[in-house]
């Protein structure tokens, strides 16, 4: 059974110019104890669908359509629609967030303590004595000293803010943590031990995790499944050895192409040129058409939907048409790059 199941979820956010439609009829799940990354350059809208799932959206934004079931075990809650009173009793408790940036999301004048010690208290009846000493747990569990609980958040570097914000997310063991982007502007050697504690953290409390990035290596580090946006619409989604090794989307593969490795032979990355699409005005097909070496008129007239790809169990999706029709698009990549000088070589 899954925990947390999107369906046909569109957000929109009102602006001078006319409505920005940023997330469009995205749908995808998430399992008990599994970890989900959605992947994609910025602006595709994989932040908006975290804040679309704890509906924490700007007052501009709103979500039009769609539902967001959290499964727990003695009840089914729509996210989207249910009452604030229930909403803030899940937040934190069952659904907790690692924000994008640590130093924005705390509060700067309350300690460090102080402000996990509130949301443990909001939640459950405790004495602020024995909030403090869970706190202190906490801090040990990733790796800071307890003392620093009652430091200021800019009294702290960069990684233990970080490290903060994630001992304040796991406060409430909670079934299901939203990770935005949660290594951003942290060094490659932080990164890396902020997401080993994660991963080992996230098995020792058996929960579920989304974790949003635009960084690939990320995804094929901590992901179960992945699924990959792009310009609102979600257009690959699938087991991470199904999707990275045999990418069924172009826009998939190119993101992998640009993407830098040590392993393997020497070779060129690949740029994609162009721009994602105006999403105050999408256009009628396909959103990536305009910049894909495979496109086809057919792509330019009609949105292709996710279909199934074979993966023996119906969990690996792609949006596109060529690849549907059965073509290798990784195997003719090279001849396609021959062909068609929309993505250059750097």
């Amino acid at each position: 059974m899954s925990l947390l199941d999107i369906n046909d979820l569109s957000i929109q956010y009102r602006t001078q110019e006319g409505p920005i439609n940023a997330v469009r009829n995205v749908s995808f799940s998430i399992g008990e104890n599994e970890t989900f990354g959605l992947v994609g350059e910025s602006g595709c809208g994989k932040s908006t669908i975290a804040k679309g799932i704890l509906r924490i959206l700007p007052p501009n934004g709103e979500i039009t359509n769609g539902s967001v079931d959290l499964n727990l075990s003695n009840r089914t809650v729509d996210l989207a629609t249910t009452d604030m009173k229930t909403l803030r009793e899940i937040r934190w408790d069952e659904v907790s967030m690692i924000a994008q940036s640590a130093m924005n999301a705390l509060d700067p004048v309350y300690t460090i303590g102080e402000q996990i010690v509130e949301a443990i208290q909001i939640h459950e009846d405790t004495s602020t004595k024995e909030a403090r000493e869970r706190t202190r747990e906490l801090f040990e569990m990733v790796g800071l000293d307890p003392e620093r609980i009652d430091s200021y958040p800019h009294q702290l570097s960069g990684g233990m803010r970080q490290r903060a914000m994630i001992a304040m997310a796991l406060a409430l063991e909670p079934s299901l943590i939203l990770a935005d982007e949660p290594t951003t502007a942290l060094d490659v050697i932080t990164q890396d031990h902020i997401l080993e504690e994660i991963n080992e953290l996230k098995e020792r409390l058996g929960s579920s995790m989304l974790i949003i990035t635009h960084d690939i290596s990320v995804v094929a580090e901590t992901c179960d499944r992945v699924g990959v946006m792009y310009g609102g619409e979600l257009v690959e989604v699938g087991p991470i050895e199904e999707v990275f090794v045999n990418p069924e989307h172009p826009y998939t593969l190119g993101l992998l192409n640009a993407f830098p490795t040590i392993e393997g032979e020497e070779r060129e990355l690949i740029t994609m040129s162009g721009s994602p699409p105006d999403l105050s005005d999408p256009p009628t097909g396909c959103n990536f058409y305009d910049r894909c070496p495979y496109r086809e008129p057919r792509c330019a007239e009609t949105d292709p939907a996710l279909s199934t790809r074979d993966d023996g169990d119906g969990n690996w999706k792609a949006a596109c048409f060529v690849s549907e029709d059965g073509e290798d698009i990784e195997a003719t990549y090279e001849r396609t790059l021959e062909n068609q000088e929309l993505w250059q070589r750097l």
